[in-house]
């Protein structure tokens, strides 16, 4: 009995097979029966004028027929002559009978290099900035080539080696940031007659069985756009002080950013700009608080938002230092790199053109960095006072945690930096002074830049106190020039930020 029950379920179960392998031209019988069916009802209400013969419907079946199995066996031909034929990848059989595979790429994980400018950097020499593939760089060897192209065609190409930096230390991730250097021979002006030309980079993907070049326009120069003077080291610049930006991203505070630009704004001088990158991080309330310098020439906004397609560190922030870098280079004496969230000091007794005065013989030198709780507030006037007062002014108690060491920002003289980073240069000629704490600090604020709305989380009054377990000593520093920064605003742009929210 068991055995009559287990044939039975195995008849099911092929029966089932069978229908489920046959499902599709089942369906295609059953919707032709249907049709027929549906046909031979109406038959009887259709004129005669209309009628079908039993012929003509004999016809028709047997089309759909045919048609039927000719889709099916024309689709299984096709499939097998493919596989049989036509292999999607080459193949071949070595005289040892190993079968030898290949593999074909198709489309682009990551470019080979992406341009974000090029600036001439003398009389024969340029900078490319840009991204590419960062496996490329740790697994391949790419390589780079300058050429040189005369708008007369009756001048020689030059053609010299590229050398490549890569300035973000390892931290890239599909991306990493290079700078190319285009040094031609010494002897060797180019477009010397202002001819105008182009600058073609060559890049090689450096693959050991196949080697791939990209050439790429990188700067075009018109006739007659070519100020050779600005390359003349005895040329004054145009601004002492230029500051270079980082990417500005997240939901910044309009406030936070006011108060940061009227303070540097002063601290710096008449002979300063600004430079910020926007990579998402101005939005159009941060942007009416930029507006008023802007119109008054102390800051250039540059969007980068597009950067955002390719994946680099902190948003390409290596990237975008670099290209204000060399685009300013002939512009300023001094370029300083630092963020939002952080304020330049010197000492009361002195002022900042004469800390770099003093420091002129370094190309570079780094700033110590006093860090301040973006938490606790000084509650010396009373909460109602302290709540009105800008942020640098009640976040005004100093982490006094002993560690290893700390981050440093820096500033440099741009005519000797061949590229830079985010805390220091390593492409430089010259000398780097790392003590210069006595002449120059910066206060970090770190996250209060990102958060929009009130920074006091706890109020004290104590000049030392310990919160969750951290030191914290009373540091007036900052506070004490709020009142001057403020008046410095009011006479500068007049009230018309004076309703700036958090």
């Amino acid at each position: 009995m068991a055995k009559e029950k287990d044939q039975t379920t195995k008849d099911k179960n092929l029966l089932i097979s069978f229908l489920w392998n046959f499902s599709a031209e089942l369906k295609l019988v059953l919707m032709a029966l249907l049709v027929l069916s549906t046909l031979a009802t109406l038959l009887p209400f259709i004129p005669s004028s209309f009628a079908i013969s039993a012929s003509e419907l004999r016809f028709c079946i047997s089309r759909i027929a045919v048609n039927s199995s000719t889709s099916v066996n024309t689709n299984t031909t096709s499939l097998n002559n493919a596989v049989k034929n036509q292999p999607l990848t080459q193949e071949t059989e070595l005289s040892n009978g190993v079968i030898k595979r290949t593999f074909t790429g198709y489309g682009w994980a990551a470019y080979n290099f992406v341009l974000m400018n090029a600036y001439r950097g003398g009389v024969n020499t340029f900078a490319v900035i840009g991204l590419s593939s960062k496996p490329l760089h740790v697994y391949a060897h790419p390589t780079y080539r300058c050429e040189w192209v005369p708008l007369n065609q009756s001048d020689n190409r030059i053609l010299t080696d590229g050398t490549k930096i890569l300035t973000d230390w390892g931290y890239g991730r599909v991306y990493t940031t290079v700078v190319v250097n285009c040094t031609f021979p010494a002897n060797a002006v180019i477009n010397p007659r202002n001819d105008g030309g182009t600058l073609l980079l060559h890049a090689t993907t450096g693959d050991t069985d196949r080697n791939i070049t990209d050439s790429i326009p990188v700067l075009t120069e018109a006739p007659a756009t070519v100020d050779f003077a600005l390359y003349d080291s005895k040329l004054q610049q145009k601004y002492d002080y230029l500051y270079c930006g980082s990417s500005l991203y997240g939901n910044l505070s309009p406030q936070r950013i006011r108060e940061w630009v009227a303070y540097h704004v002063r601290f710096f001088g008449e002979r300063s700009h600004f430079v910020l990158h926007d990579a998402g991080g101005i939005s159009d309330e941060v942007f009416e608080v930029l507006k008023p310098w802007i119109e008054l020439g102390r800051v250039t906004v540059h969007d980068i938002r597009e950067q955002e397609r390719f994946d680099g560190y902190y948003h390409n922030q290596f990237m975008v230092v670099n290209d204000c870098l060399h685009r300013y280079r002939f512009m300023a004496k001094w370029v300083f790199f630092f963020d939002v969230d952080e304020f330049v000091y010197v000492p009361a007794k002195e002022t900042i053109s004469s800390v770099m005065e003093s420091l002129k013989g370094y190309s570079q030198f780094t700033i110590e960095q006093m860090p301040m709780s973006s938490q606790l507030c000084y509650n010396g006037d009373g909460p109602a006072r302290t709540y009105r007062k800008w942020g640098f002014e009640k976040l005004a108690y100093r982490d006094v945690k002993k560690v290893p060491r700390r981050d440093r920002k820096y500033a440099v003289q741009p005519r000797n930096v061949f590229a830079t980073g985010v805390h220091m240069s390593q492409n430089l000629q010259g000398k780097t002074y790392h003590r210069a704490e006595k002449q120059i600090r910066y206060f970090h604020y770190h996250g209060s830049i990102s958060q929009r709305r009130e920074p006091c989380r706890h109020l004290y009054n104590g000049t030392r106190i310990v919160h969750e377990n951290n030191p914290y000593v009373l540091d007036t520093t900052m506070r004490d020039i709020g009142l001057a920064v403020k008046t410095f605003e009011i006479r500068t742009i007049g009230d018309r930020l004076i309703r700036t929210r958090q």
